[in-house]
């Protein structure tokens, strides 16, 4: 561990001492051969070829540095520091072998309608090759609120799978051997009672605790940040995510308790390098929270994973990946004093760029999804979503989903990307890009650090302000057609063709009410008020766990929105800051 005032402004002084060493790989005489050699090149053959072809290129890119024509040894870190998978600080893959052991997990997202409904969905996408579960939640679900309630009238079903007791966890997990597949739940303010679901299920068909593999997200600072489905004030949310840590930590020892989402922040306008330093820096937040509860971050760790988008920048994209490893491996080591390798491997989930999805000629899609989720298995990923073209209309249907599915298929059989591990590292572009990630995102740690760290960053709106700033000067260059679109602004057609969407059946919510109503009238409402009124006392002692209490109402059958509005009444609700 690193004793140093501050850790940030230190790194970036190293990066700048770097940098100016050039390479020290490439001795004084071979360098200055090198760049007499770039110089000529430029003077003779280059810049004659650019006056006469009248060249422009398309940058796109999240940097303010203009791309150059080539890179050169030049413009790369110390190549006499040689990295290699599977070793600190893991830049190039945190396995060995990568993929040539064992392909990414396929974990195509899945959710609409009714419990029932999303599960025949989910057994299709298994019977067609899926090796690991993920699960959508509706809008209702996500904000914690039940079918019933008033202000949930049309949207039950229509964005995901609705959830409102554990009668419909039992039937979403019908048939599924949970003990023998992942299952990844995007989940945030109510991941608590989602995970108390899903682990209650489990436990019904006898199964332990322990042998649960999968992902909650949980990760409520993006909320915050981006996606805005919040139910308490953030400080009561980080003590009930630090009760998740504590409690998972000792009985769900497998279950990744926490899915850092980056991909939230990037759908919601950021670039590259927000994206990484924003998770990031959240990370380390989830780290330091752990600590709290008196866990050693070599407990835990391992079991905190990354959830990152993927857009159509393909090396940028390639290299926030890398970057990200690098940052999270370094960190961890340098400034937390961490030794322990599971727990400075950073591994992370990829969804393919839902905002580059166009309504437009909707089948350009499917290519836009293969060379975003190429450059995520060249990037490194654990697992991978694919999305389906028809996302920009609707939710996918199954002929869509399936090409998406079968395009990562593709990737893994025919390829051959798989063969080595990190097919790009010691590209010098690549290199270069992945430096560049890296210093300015530590540019970013360091304001966010003088803040006073993410949560008051959230409280003052900065972070939400960045995003805000960067989504607007994207969009100003996609109207001004300096960021060119294919069937948006170039290459348009008068006519956009219709496509065939999936259409959710309007007797969902009736459904979903009807079971309801059912189980509120057939459960103990005695036991319900009893395991309600044990888990308001929890939430108002700061001293104890309240995942036990959630437990227990969740097994009383207690509603989502039942448990949810405990902790309404106890902590209140938040109102956002004002950034603009």
């Amino acid at each position: 561990m690193l004793k140093i005032n501050n850790y940030w402004k230190y790194k970036l002084e190293e990066i700048a001492k770097k940098n100016q060493v050039n390479n020290s790989a490439i001795n004084k005489e071979s360098f200055e051969k090198l760049k007499n050699q770039l110089l000529e090149w430029e003077k003779n053959i280059l810049e004659p070829w650019v006056d006469k072809s009248n060249q422009f290129t398309n940058q796109n890119t999240t940097f303010d540095d203009e791309i150059k024509t080539i890179y050169t040894p030049l413009d790369s870190a110390d190549y006499s520091n040689q990295y290699f998978p599977g070793s600190y600080p893991f830049t190039r893959g945190p396995y060995p072998d990568m993929y040539r052991g064992k392909k990414w997990t396929m974990r195509m997202f899945s959710g609409f309608g009714t419990p029932n409904d999303t599960n025949k969905r989910l057994k299709y996408l298994v019977k067609h090759g899926q090796t690991g579960l993920s699960i959508a939640f509706d809008m209702p679900t996500l904000y914690g609120y039940d079918a019933d309630n008033e202000r949930c009238a049309g949207e039950v079903g229509k964005c995901g799978c609705n959830i409102s007791s554990l009668k419909d966890m039992e039937i979403l997990l019908d048939g599924i051997p949970l003990d023998k597949v992942s299952t990844s739940m995007t989940i945030n303010a109510p991941a608590s009672v989602l995970t108390a679901m899903y682990a209650t299920v489990a436990k019904k068909n006898n199964m332990q605790l322990n042998t649960l593999r999968g992902t909650v997200q949980t990760d409520i600072l993006k909320e915050y940040i981006a996606q805005k489905e919040w139910a308490y004030p953030p400080d009561a949310h980080m003590r009930i995510i630090k009760d998740m840590m504590e409690y998972c930590t000792k009985e769900m020892p497998n279950w990744n308790y926490v899915s850092i989402s980056g991909y939230h922040i990037r759908e919601a306008g950021s670039n590259a390098v927000q994206e990484l330093a924003f998770t990031l820096a959240n990370g380390f937040t989830y780290l330091e929270l752990g600590q709290q509860a008196g866990l050693k971050i070599e407990k835990f760790a391992p079991r905190l994973s990354f959830f990152f988008n993927c857009c159509m920048n393909f090396c940028e994209e390639i290299a926030k990946f890398r970057a990200a490893r690098r940052i999270w491996a370094t960190v961890l080591k340098e400034k937390y004093g961490v030794e322990d390798k599971r727990s400075l491997l950073l591994r992370f989930h990829t969804q393919t760029s839902g905002a580059s999805l166009t309504w437009q000629q909707p089948m350009n899609n499917i290519i836009r999804t293969t060379i975003e989720a190429l450059a995520g298995v060249l990037g490194g990923t654990q697992s991978l979503h694919t999305n389906s073209y028809d996302e920009a209309w609707a939710l996918p249907t199954e002929d869509a989903v399936k090409i998406a599915l079968r395009t990562q298929q593709i990737i893994a059989e025919e390829t051959g990307v798989t063969a080595t591990a990190d097919p790009l590292g010691g590209s010098y572009y690549i290199e270069w890009l992945t430096d560049k990630m890296e210093e300015q995102a530590y540019q970013y740690f360091d304001k966010i650090d003088s803040m006073g760290g993410v949560v008051n960053a959230i409280k003052n709106g900065y972070l939400q302000k960045e995003i805000a700033e960067t989504a607007y000067k994207t969009q100003l260059k996609i109207e001004k057609d300096q960021d060119i679109i294919v069937g948006v602004n170039k290459y348009n057609e008068k006519e956009d063709k219709p496509i065939d969407t999936l259409r959710v059946d309007l007797k969902a919510q009736e459904i979903q009410i009807k079971r309801l109503k059912k189980i509120k009238n057939e459960r103990n409402n005695n036991k319900v008020k009893e395991s309600l009124e044990r888990l308001r006392k929890a939430y108002s002692n700061e001293n104890e766990n309240c995942m036990y209490p959630t437990l227990q109402a969740v097994n009383s059958y207690a509603t989502l929105q039942e448990i949810i509005d405990v902790g309404r009444d106890v902590f209140g609700e938040w109102t956002e800051p004002s950034i603009f």
